[in-house]
């Protein structure tokens, strides 16, 4: 059994080579919302849902990003709005969000 329903990794990388990544995107403001978020609605740890931060995890064209496992979902996101349909439908419904997959 996994430790965790579902859980999601955001990439908070910051690259120093002037190129465009994860942490300049918001990637470290939607990484706290997300686990506030789940923390306050009883929804975070052992049995539930997962939510942590990772160094590149090699999208940087898309980003910011965030996966999701066991599912191998990938997701780019934009807003807090983005973060709640991927927790609702995703994390706690297991559907992902089609509109924001990277394909």
């Amino acid at each position: 059994m996994s430790h965790y329903t579902r859980h999601i990794f955001f990439c908070n990388n910051l690259r120093e080579d002037g190129k465009a990544c994860c942490s300049q995107l918001g990637a470290k403001q939607m990484y706290r919302y997300a686990k506030d978020k789940c923390r306050e609605e009883g929804k975070l740890g052992a049995g539930k849902i997962g939510v942590s931060e990772s160094r590149c995890l090699g999208r940087c064209e898309h980003g910011p990003v965030a996966v999701v496992y066991p599912d191998n979902v990938w997701y780019q996101y934009v807003d807090e709005e983005d973060i709640d349909e991927i927790i609702t439908e995703h994390l706690l419904g297991g559907t992902a969000v089609k509109r924001l997959q990277i394909k």
